[in-house]
């Protein structure tokens, strides 16, 4: 996609020409409410179309500069890519100005002009001292090295140089991530006659199109975007950067609200607890304490909670940046990297702001090990936010990746490439070390259990499964089986997995006795006693019968044929082939005592032998040779 798609933000104090100046780049009024019209004030967040080619399209957000309704002015920078902070020339540097100024940096704001307005009221030099004085508040601040335009909206003075200005910034800059999941934050939500219920925002990542099945978090109701509108103009697509507003079918515009999130898949996050990193403004004037309750501004939430901090009790001034956690009363939508405001709800002010480090906050000690954690969460390059995210689930799918480490799947798909990550299912990955530990794990279990138990074929794998399943998932497990037989460390017979060099065999302690029982059981031939009698005079303990017939037997050393009886393999086989050497391809049981000349006692446990091993399949009174 070669075009690009941004929203800029008008920012500033109260009546310092905000509005006048939206509407002399654009041509619209942005004060659409009565209210509005009669206090000459913006209450709302007001939006307007700004500049459109074959590259670019920009839109404008004249966000509220009064006190009042700061929570409306953060709800429009959160969603924008260049702030214009208006000063009036008849006034400077207002208080309202520095706050906006420091709501800016915490949103993370880099790109930004000046205008100064209204300098048709007053003389050249006071605009020059407008000027100083702005550059001083603007001296450590991401706005220090911003350029300056001279504009006045009612004569048009400046204007089209600062549309210039603004157009030839954002084409020198990237766009919103438009290949991510779709994410809009909603601050709007009406209903039109005849259409139904319509949300409106910025779209922060991805696209939506027309006729799309969407959710709204944190509540997951499902929807359909009906209708595309991007400035009152239908459209099929919407991108990153854009305005949007979407008639959603399937909701009613009661159960939507402000703050909520739409959009295109399970890969968001809904939480409550977020670690964060966080700096303060310079200039406290109360005392935040530990678990002091905030306001938090995050996308175009406004959520109460409390801070809890792990290295410290208060705070009272700026000390650089402080890894904490935020505990919300209600559920948030956000990722890693998002951007956020805390704000004091009584007295009101504004504390600071910072950026999600993981949206999945735990409870942790207060001390210096957690801060450490933090900050490894925190640096963490992208190889090492998915390292992190497999370590502690063991094994995601690629959703659940997304939604741990904050990477979109493309981002997701390169890193994982790396050799550190295992693919175990079309869907699911792991660590390459965590394989070879797992590996170790059931080597050692499997070395245990041949010990144990040294005459059966191996561990049961429904067994071996059970008792990992509480620490990996089951298709991590039998990845891992597989993967080892594949390299041949494991072996499978049936349902029972082995080491591959294992044999099951007699314990060394019995070893002779065994020997002896086969020996008399061969002497015998096919005129037997009871297997029982054989085991008895051998001197082998009932507690290994049970084991020691199916080794021998799996060892074709004796063959049962039934509880009573059993020969010895090689007269059984000689049985086999004597009995077919003499009868033809079907015969009977008469047929049978005459060959291998043997009573019935043996002859019907011997045929029915026969039938279960699929030698002769029985049909009647008649066996039909098989193999």
């Amino acid at each position: 996609m070669s075009k690009r798609y941004f929203t800029i933000g008008m920012a500033g104090h109260i009546d310092h020409g905000k509005t006048s100046l939206t509407k002399a780049l654009t041509n619209v009024d942005t004060d659409r409410l009565k209210e509005e019209k009669e206090r000459q004030i913006s209450i709302e967040l007001g939006f307007a179309p700004l500049y459109e080619d074959d590259e670019l399209q920009i839109s404008v957000v004249d966000v509220p500069g009064h006190e009042r309704f700061i929570r409306q002015m953060i709800a429009g920078v959160a969603g924008i890519d260049l702030v214009v902070l208006v000063v009036a020339a008849d006034e400077g540097v207002m208080p309202q100005t520095r706050e906006h100024l420091d709501i800016l940096g915490f949103l993370g704001i880099r790109t930004g002009i000046i205008a100064i307005t209204k300098i048709d009221r007053v003389e050249e030099e006071f605009v020059e001292l407008v000027k100083d004085d702005i550059l001083g508040e603007l001296e450590g601040t991401v706005f220090e090295n911003a350029p300056f335009m001279m504009v006045d909206s009612l004569s048009n003075k400046g204007i089209e140089e600062l549309k210039k200005l603004i157009i030839d910034t954002l084409k020198e800059q990237e766009m919103r991530d438009a290949k991510g999941a779709f994410r809009l934050p909603i601050d709007q939500v009406f209903t039109v006659k005849g259409q139904g219920t319509v949300v409106r925002g910025t779209v922060y990542e991805g696209t939506v199109e027309e006729g799309q099945l969407l959710k709204v978090l944190p509540d997951g109701i499902e929807v359909r975007a009906r209708q595309l509108q991007v400035h009152h103009k239908p459209a099929k697509i919407a991108f990153a950067g854009q305005r949007a507003a979407i008639n959603l079918s399937c909701v009613s515009k009661d159960d939507l609200e402000r703050g909520e999130v739409l959009v295109s898949s399970d890969h968001f996050i809904v939480t409550n607890t977020i670690d964060v990193a966080i700096r303060v403004v310079e200039d406290l004037d109360h005392l935040v304490k530990q678990r002091t309750p905030i306001k938090c501004h995050i996308g175009t939430a406004e959520v109460m909670g409390r801070i809890v901090f792990f290295d410290r009790n208060e705070l009272k001034e700026d000390n650089g940046e402080i890894l904490c956690q935020l505990r919300l009363e209600e559920k948030i939508v956000t990722k890693r990297g998002d951007r956020f405001i805390i704000r004091r709800p009584s007295p009101q002010e504004t504390i600071g702001g910072g950026w999600v480090i993981d949206p999945r906050g735990n409870k942790y000690r207060f001390g210096q090990q957690t801060i450490e954690e933090l900050e490894k969460k925190k640096a963490g390059t992208p190889i090492e936010r998915i390292n992190a995210a497999l370590y502690e689930a063991k094994s995601l799918s690629m959703a659940d990746l997304i939604k741990r480490t904050a990477l979109d799947e493309e981002n997701l798909k390169t890193n994982l490439q790396d050799e550190q990550f295992v693919q175990i299912s079309s869907k699911e990955f792991t660590l390459s070390s965590l394989v070879e530990l797992i590996e170790e794990d059931i080597k050692d279990r499997l070395e245990e259990y041949h010990e144990l138990y040294p005459m059966r074929s191996g561990l049961n794998k429904a067994e071996l499964l059970q008792s990992l399943q509480k620490q990996f998932s089951k298709s991590l497990i039998e990845f891992i089986i597989e993967y080892g037989m594949v390299r041949g460390v494991f072996s499978r017979k049936e349902q029972f997995i082995s080491i591959s060099s294992f044999e099951p065999h007699v314990p060394k302690s019995w070893e002779k006795r065994t020997e002896n029982l086969l020996n008399e059981l061969k002497k015998d031939g096919l005129k037997v006693a009871y297997l029982s009698e054989y085991i008895k005079n051998a001197g082998i303990p009932e507690s290994l019968v049970v084991e020691l017939k199916r080794l021998l037997e799996d060892q074709g050393k004796i063959v049962l044929l039934d509880d009573q009886f059993a020969w010895h393999g090689e007269h059984f086989a000689k049985a086999v082939q004597k009995l077919k050497n003499h009868t033809s391809n079907e015969f009977e049981v008469p047929d049978a005592k005459e060959a291998v000349e043997l009573s019935r006692k043996y002859m019907i446990p011997f045929l029915e032998r026969l039938d279960s091993l699929g030698y002769t399949k029985r049909v009647e009174n008649k066996r039909i040779w098989q193999k």
